[in-house]
């Protein structure tokens, strides 16, 4: 089974920001997820766009940029200007009023386009947007805090858009929570990806090369 890692960049130690990023792509991450809140969409503050655009500039690997941001389309020119082609912006739908639109403008900007799923949400109420998007992110947890409990109803709505994206052309990832075996049930199920943030990668006292080798073993 075929899997993409990518590291949870709100958790990673920002006094040795640089030295986090460099381990990170020497022990064989996919790619780095950047989690952008504003504290009203969510009760939380995380990233700032200076943050994306330090981590753009010091990797030649793919950011995945998840916005939980009210109305994103209103400022999402200042995001898409700071990637390159490649790079993942992900918004939630129920941010925005007309969120199809602010997908068109990530899609003309050469980027490429996806939706976070909220636990609360239902596949129903996206399914229109599942043909516009090549990506989907599945929120196991409620948004906006990192250690937060996996909830576990959230597995049946993986299973549905497991069943839906080789129809609808998308692939799809799975955030929060984010422990092995998890990967171990959801990968050979059709999951694409998973982001890492506290329960693997980050705070264990492990060198990354280790813990990622770890979690590749389980690819058997």
């Amino acid at each position: 089974m075929e899997f993409e890692l990518t590291a949870s960049m709100m958790c990673a130690d920002f006094g040795h920001l640089e030295k986090e990023i460099r381990d990170l792509e020497a022990a064989g991450i996919d790619s780095f997820h950047i989690d952008i809140m504003d504290g009203r969409y969510v009760p939380n503050f995380a990233m700032s766009l200076n943050d994306l655009r330090y981590i753009r500039s010091a990797t030649d690997k793919p950011l995945d940029v998840h916005l939980m941001i009210e109305h994103p389309n209103t400022h999402i020119d200042l995001f898409l200007r700071s990637l390159r082609h490649g790079d993942t912006v992900y918004i939630h739908p129920e941010a925005e009023y007309h969120p199809s639109t602010t997908l068109q403008s990530i899609i003309n900007a050469g980027l490429t386009p996806g939706i976070a799923i909220n636990p609360g949400t239902s596949v129903e109420t996206v399914m229109e947007m599942l043909r516009i998007v090549d990506r989907v992110l599945v929120m196991s947890v409620n948004p906006g805090n990192a250690g937060q409990m996996y909830l576990p109803y959230v597995g049946q709505k993986v299973e549905h858009l497991i069943r839906l994206k080789e129809e609808m052309g998308f692939k799809l990832y799975w955030d929060g929570a984010c422990s092995a075996d998890k990967i171990l049930e959801f990968a050979p199920k059709g999951v694409d990806g998973f982001v890492l943030g506290t329960t693997v990668l980050f705070g264990k006292g492990r060198p990354y090369a280790d813990i990622l080798r770890d979690v590749h073993a389980l690819n058997i």
